[in-house]
Order: C-alpha cells, then sequence, then structure tokens
C-alpha cells in the first residue's frame, strides 16, 4: 500500500512541470497594457451565484460537505477556521482528506469541544499536544474525513490531531500521511504546557487521535508548507513571515522523520544574503536561474525564534512570507504572499540538482528562478496555497482580505478565474484536488465551511478562445 501511494504522488506531482509553463510568462508591466488577466477579463467565464455564496463557471456546481460546529463521528464539533489540506486515495472511492484548523486557544468559538470548552473534561488530555493544563488547550490540530466521490457524501469525519496551534499549511508525504505545521512559535510557560512551532505527521488511515509528536529536528519556527520529495524523502519547507527563509530537511532514515537529520536553509550563491522580495528595489529578475547553495543551520530549536535571523546574517536568501507549497518532477514550487514591489506576490520555481541533497550537489547545483511576480492587485492579489491540476495548470488562491478567488494559469499562460468568494471576504485555502481529478475541495475559512467542486473540468478553459 505504501508502494501504491507513492507511485500515485509522483504521478500527480509529474503533471506540474507543464503547469508551470505558463507562469513564465505571466509577469506584468508597470503600465499594465497588457496584463495576463486582461486576456480573459475580469471575472469572465463566471456565472452569478444565486445564493451569493460561490460564482464558478458554467456547468460547475459546488456543495457544502462540512461545516464548523458540526457533531463529527467522535463526539467533537468540527472546529473552525479550516486551512491547508490533503486528499488521498483509499480505494473504492473513497478519499481521505486531512484538514488543518489555523486555530489558537482562543477565541473559543472554533474549539471542537464546544464554544466554551465546556467538553473538554471529557477528553483524555494526554492525547493531546498541549493541554493548557486544562485551561487553555490547543484548539487547532486537523480533522480527517472519509469521503465517497460518487455520492458526494462524507461518511467519516473526526479529530485527528488535538492540541496543537495554528495548523497552517502542511503537504502530503508519499507514503500516505500528512504533515500538519504550526505557524505559531509560543514557548512555553504558565498554562501553556509546551513550545510550539513544529510539524506533526498525520496517517490518513485508521479512525482515531495520532499521537502528537513533533518532528523536532525540521526545526522550529513560523512553518507554512513542505513539499516532501517522493524519491529522497527530503522535504522542503516555506516559513510565512515578511523575512522568512526556505528550508530543506535531509533525513538520517528516510522511512522516519522521527530518527533526525539535517536542516539547511536556501542561499544564491554568490549573492549571500540576498533579499528577493523586491520591494525597493528589482534585486530579482524573472525567468533568471540562479544556482543556489544549501547552509546547514544549528541550534534548530531555538527558545528565541531567531533561525531566520541566523540564517540571513549566514549568507541564506530572504523571502516574503513563504506560503503554499507543491512538489513536481525534479523541480519545487512556493508562493510569496506579499513579495514584489507592490507587495501583491510572487511565486518562485526550484530546479533540483541531479545530485540533491548530496556530496556532489556543488558540482550541479539547484537553480532558482523568479516565476511570477504580480505587480497589480487587479492580477493575483496575494496568493497563498497553491496545487497543480489535472489538466497540468496552476491554482492558485487568494488571500487578500478583500475579494478572493481561486484562479487557473495555463499553459499560454492567461489567468482565469476559477472561482470567487462572494458570501464574505474571507480567504479560500486548502485547495487540492481529488486523487481521480473529479473533484476540487476548498475551505472558505472565515465561513467554517469545506466545499467540494465539481463540474466538467475537461471544458474550463473554453471561454477563454
Amino acid at each position: 500500500m505504501i508502494e501504491k501511494s507513492r507511485r500515485s504522488f509522483i504521478r500527480q506531482s509529474a503533471i506540474v512541470t507543464l503547469g508551470f509553463v505558463a507562469l513564465s510568462r505571466c509577469s506584468l508591466s508597470q503600465s499594465g497594457k497588457e496584463t495576463a488577466r486582461g486576456l480573459v477579463g475580469k471575472d469572465k467565464g463566471l456565472l452569478p451565484d444565486p445564493k451569493k455564496y460561490l460564482d464558478l463557471p458554467k456547468g460547475f456546481s459546488y456543495r457544502v460537505i462540512s461545516r464548523s460546529g458540526e457533531r463529527m463521528d467522535d463526539g467533537l464539533l468540527v472546529p473552525g477556521r479550516a486551512d491547508g489540506m490533503g486528499a488521498f486515495d483509499l480505494g473504492e472511492g473513497k478519499i481521505g482528506i486531512v484538514r488543518n484548523h489555523e486555530n489558537s486557544p482562543k477565541p473559543l468559538e472554533n474549539s471542537p469541544f464546544g464554544k466554551n470548552n465546556e467538553n473538554l473534561d471529557q477528553f483524555d488530555s494526554t492525547k493531546m499536544y498541549d493541554a493548557g493544563n486544562g485551561k487553555t488547550p490547543g484548539l487547532g490540530g486537523t480533522t480527517t474525513l472519509v469521503y465517497d466521490e460518487l455520492t458526494g457524501k462524507v461518511e467519516q469525519q473526526y479529530l485527528s490531531l488535538a492540541g496543537t496551534y495554528r495548523n497552517c499549511s502542511g503537504g502530503m508525504t508519499p507514503w500516505g500521511s500528512w504533515l500538519t505545521c504550526e505557524e505559531d512559535v509560543t514557548r512555553a510557560g504558565g498554562d501553556i504546557e509546551k513550545d510550539h512551532g513544529f510539524v506533526f505527521e498525520v496517517p490518513v488511515r485508521g479512525a482515531g487521535l495520532v499521537n502528537p509528536k513533533p518532528i523536532t529536528a525540521m526545526g522550529r519556527f513560523n512553518h507554512e508548507a513542505v513539499a516532501v520529495d517522493p524519491v529522497t524523502h527530503i522535504v522542503y519547507q516555506t516559513e510565512d513571515t515578511s523575512d522568512g527563509l526556505i528550508y530543506r530537511f535531509i533525513p538520517t532514515n528516510k522511512s522516519d522523520l522521527h530518527a533526525g537529520g539535517r536542516l539547511q536553509v536556501l542561499a544564491i550563491k554568490d549573492h549571500k544574503s540576498l533579499d528577493t522580495r523586491n520591494w525597493n528595489e528589482k534585486t530579482i529578475k524573472l525567468r533568471n536561474p540562479m544556482d543556489v547553495e544549501w547552509l546547514d543551520i544549528d541550534d534548530v530549536l531555538s527558545p528565541d525564534d531567531d533561525l531566520r535571523l541566523r540564517g540571513f546574517k549566514q549568507g541564506a536568501a530572504r523571502f516574503a512570507r513563504g506560503e503554499g507549497m507543491w512538489f513536481g518532477q525534479n523541480e519545487l514550487y512556493f508562493a510569496c504572499t506579499n513579495g514584489g514591489p507592490g507587495k501583491f506576490g510572487q511565486v518562485f520555481r526550484y530546479r533540483l540538482s541531479p545530485n540533491e541533497g548530496t556530496s556532489e550537489e556543488k558540482k550541479e547545483p539547484g537553480k532558482l528562478e523568479l516565476f511570477a511576480e504580480s505587480e497589480s492587485k487587479t492580477v493575483l492579489n496575494m496568493c497563498d496555497n497553491l496545487t497543480l491540476a489535472p489538466w497540468g495548470d496552476v491554482v492558485l488562491c487568494e488571500d487578500n482580505g478583500d475579494l478572493n478567488h481561486i484562479w487557473g494559469i495555463d499553459v499560454q499562460g492567461r489567468i482565469y478565474p476559477i472561482a470567487c468568494n462572494r458570501s464574505s471576504t474571507s480567504e479560500l485555502t486548502g485547495a487540492v484536488f481529488s486523487p481521480s481529478g473529479k473533484t476540487l475541495f476548498v475551505n472558505v475559512q472565515e465561513n467554517g465551511d469545506t466545499l467540494a467542486i465539481t463540474g466538467p473540468w475537461e471544458h474550463l478553459q473554453s471561454y477563454l478562445s
């Protein structure tokens, strides 16, 4: 079963190469005379939803498959603020969805234990990473859903990780589990029992709570997303801070991330401490591959949340809020939410070295390239989560606190809308396709809803012609 999951993972990842060809053509000129979005027009192809909830293209529909506050099969409530998700093939048309929840100990309205944590005393605190001395438990963690794609119904949902803080994004592993990331570096003290800022692993199979064991060797910082190389099992990580770094974790035992390993930070060869954000000047140009080197970093559990500061001083490149990340065929892609002159977002591509992670890597280093940079919020306004569509296009979610879309970028470089949230100013999170490619799952975070979007995906781009 592990080998089957790995093969499926590689097949899904391989489509990324075609999709990201488009990004190389999506930069905007300062004049805005010919923008990628201008090729299709604002929201062209989306039909107004009579319910004023989610606009979609003709022939598409959405279904709310889970709502915060609903009773789950384990007797707990669906927590609020759903974020990153992974979708796994369970066989016979069943999909396992592991869903993050970006919650801190407060507000309590997002708690799985009741609006005032009134059911907390009925829960085994030993199964929580941080029970908060029974007063301020971590309300992040993950829930797992078993979804029947044929009937469009959730057959089971339950809490699968408890007691963590602000589980934002994460990533799927080739062996069939979800790596969930804490975007929080709260220190232990008072009613806070443990330090936070870690990655946890959640298997997709087997109902019930996972043992909440942090993978400490992967570092303590504001984790956002991860992507796992299906061959080497090297884990790449983004950091959601305005001065964050890109990290690489080389496991000692590729079958056990808990066995330790080396944590490294990405640097640009011959450009020490390069600032890639392009805020004050155009330091990084589009489609200009730069040789990369990876620097070892020590004291990965520093209580001072200073890995990014020490890494930058050591020579690592700096990025503007690293967020969504996806692994392709020998390529890695990630979004920086507020990079670029207007702080509207960037997308980078990293091409792996043929000798990635080995002593021979320096002979033929990996290369980093700025693929897309939005200079106008009318194109991509603060891209966050990203994934790849079955037909090869890039799919991006916006998080701008205003009008949020899901966008596609096709192989001709045209940006087209897939969905628009009309119900609220909430970001759309966790976009991921089912293994069959028939369903796109996404969360409307502040609404507390998880959606399944279906339709004639093969005809989605017809309105572009």
